[in-house]
């Protein structure tokens, strides 16, 4: 379904009436951050102040009815830029449904640029408000984050998002889910436009804006933050994994004619800071993942030998059975491969990206136990060397469709 229409259920906006128009809008998605979301809003107005302000510029708190006071932290929050809230009625959550209501918010005021940064963040600074904003201003359509981010932090966005969007597109974009990002308002229109999956709504959101703003041709930037610090997303992985890889792999299935013949690579622009500062530090439970990334194969293992090339697949299972598990970036990449063709030509569909999850664990802990004793320099250039390893067998996948017989 498009997204496009009003407001999702919104309850009254606050101070509405009298905010007409705007040039610029920050936007704070949100569901129980009361605990931060007030430092997250003086940043962004000390940013307004700072770098934007001869221009009309609102704050918004796209919310799901939160119920730990976060709509009164924000708006008993002092701040020289007017304020609006939005909410999704009780009983309807997820991210994109925050977004959603923000691009439909967007069309009303005719902001002609918008960011939008985590409620959770510790390290925003006003400049990160001039940061992602500038490029929009300079023609850009899209600007994504680079920041000093914990090789062990974002791994949906290491292990999946990132080498796929670099291998099928070659769009070396390192953060095509970092959850802060800006775009203009004609691009926000056409994501409205654009077909809307029940994952969308939720975590799936930010790599449906990041692909479909690739597919479309729009202009696309990145701009350097420094050090993201922010409530870990490990608790969040399950429900954030299948959908994000669900519409992930929808997108890639719907866009075979615009990834299927591409010849080179294109190089991304590179805004703001260059000097990154040090990662925040991320706990990890490398032996329940492990265990679960074990029980979960085994219970997978019909679905995974459908989808898996057979030389795959017997290479993964002999690796379980033994509990020894050491999956390359090479092997994850046909792994990889293999179940974007099985979710487009076979009907696994979800019960294919439910199997995908413990081989998802086990490439994580393979990484880990390859790099803990690494600096955070080279994990980062690990993982760089992992989405080029993708790009460069992009023909197993390719080879796939051509021997299928559809």
């Amino acid at each position: 379904m498009a997204g496009q229409g009003p407001l999702i259920g919104a309850s009254p906006r606050v101070n509405r009436s009298r905010i007409k128009e705007a040039d610029i809008i920050v936007g704070i998605p949100s569901y129980n951050e009361a605990d931060n979301i007030a430092f997250v809003t003086k940043q962004i107005d000390r940013g307004f102040f700072k770098f934007f302000k001869s221009r009309r510029a609102v704050i918004v708190n796209v919310d799901n009815n939160s119920s730990d006071g976060t709509k009164e932290a924000f708006l008993k929050t002092k701040t020289g830029a007017p304020k609006i809230y939005v909410s999704t009625p009780p009983g309807i959550r997820g991210k994109g449904s925050n977004i959603h209501n923000l691009f439909a918010l967007t069309a009303e005021l005719g902001a002609a640029a918008v960011a939008v940064v985590d409620a959770d963040l510790e390290s925003i600074t006003p400049e990160w408000i001039k940061l992602l904003l500038q490029p929009i201003a300079q023609g850009y359509d899209y600007v994504t984050p680079y920041y000093a981010r914990s090789e062990y932090d974002g791994s949906i966005t290491n292990h999946i998002c990132y080498p796929l969007l670099n291998g099928l597109f070659g769009r070396n974009l390192r953060q095509p889910i970092g959850g802060d990002f800006a775009f203009s308002g004609r691009l926000a229109a056409y994501w409205q436009k654009q077909r809307w999956h029940k994952t969308t709504f939720k975590y799936g959101i930010d790599i449906f804006m990041t692909m479909h703003a690739v597919c479309g041709g729009f202009k696309i930037a990145q701009t350097g933050l420094g050090a993201k610090i922010h409530k870990p997303s490990a608790p969040k992985l399950g429900p954030m994994f299948s959908q994000v890889v669900t519409t992930l792999f929808k997108t890639i299935a719907a866009n075979k004619k615009k990834w299927f013949k591409l010849n080179d690579a294109a190089d991304i622009p590179y805004f703001g800071l260059i000097e990154l500062d040090k990662p925040q530090t991320v706990s990890v439970d490398y032996k329940g993942m492990k265990m679960t990334s074990v029980f979960n194969f085994h219970t997978n293992e019909d679905i995974l030998k459908r989808a898996l090339s057979p030389r795959v697949f017997k290479k993964l299972k002999k690796m379980y059975d033994r509990e020894a598990i050491e999956i390359s970036d090479k092997l994850w990449c046909q792994i990889v491969y293999d179940c974007v063709f099985a979710y487009d030509r076979t009907d696994l569909n979800a019960g294919l990206i439910e199997a995908l999850k413990p081989l998802y664990y086990g490439r994580f802990v393979s990484f880990f136990r390859s790099t803990m004793e690494k600096p955070f320099t080279a994990c980062e250039q690990d993982i760089i060397k992992q989405a080029e390893i993708f790009w460069q067998n992009r023909d197993y996948l390719i080879r796939k469709y051509r021997r299928s017989p559809h």
